[in-house]
């Protein structure tokens, strides 16, 4: 009997303990985003400037110190010149190229009156599908980001937010650093 209360308080016990590791503060970001990459198919390659969205979740575990979800997604297109090739007659092609990130990592933030900067480092995969010339190509790679921004308070649990990163990515057998700059709407909790 002594056995089965003890078992039952360790249980509640460690219930709580790890109940109290779940964050019970963050936020949830979401807003347009730019960002300039790489297409490259066997029949074209060269730079596009990109738009499309980004949303994050974070959530605290120290009043300064977060772990973030971000999730992107761009997309674009470009008229390239391209190799003689059966698929590239013309000697152009429309190439679109469209890239997901998904990251993860720590934030660093601070609040300062109504404005709220931030630094974050993030780890995860991107995915990129380019099409073009006749020719369709997908690549993963390891992605890391590197980066910050701001939260500006508008109302209570509502901000702003101005954010640019430097992500890197190995897609189609290059390296590249490729700027990503966004900005939207942050709800506190």
């Amino acid at each position: 009997m002594r056995n089965s209360w003890l078992f039952t308080f360790a249980i509640i016990f460690l219930c709580e303990v790890a109940a109290g590791q779940i964050p019970k503060t963050g936020n949830a970001f979401f807003g347009y985003s730019y960002s300039q990459g790489q297409v490259l198919s066997d029949a074209a390659s060269g730079s596009i400037n990109t738009n499309g969205w980004e949303g994050s979740v974070e959530g605290k575990f120290l009043p300064w110190l977060g772990v973030v979800a971000d999730l992107d997604w761009h997309y674009g297109d470009r008229t390239l010149s391209c190799n003689t090739s059966p698929t590239c007659t013309s000697g152009v092609a429309l190439v679109t190229g469209s890239r997901h990130n998904f990251l993860i990592g720590p934030r660093a933030s601070t609040s300062i009156g109504r404005y709220t900067p931030f630094v974050q480092v993030l780890i995860g995969a991107s995915i990129q599908t380019n099409s073009g010339a006749g020719t369709t190509a997908s690549d993963t790679s390891f992605a890391a980001a590197f980066g910050g921004g701001v939260d500006y308070k508008l109302l209570k649990g509502v901000a702003l937010r101005g954010q640019i990163d430097s992500i890197h990515a190995s897609l189609f057998g290059r390296s590249g650093n490729d700027v990503r700059i966004s900005t939207g709407v942050v709800f506190k909790f």
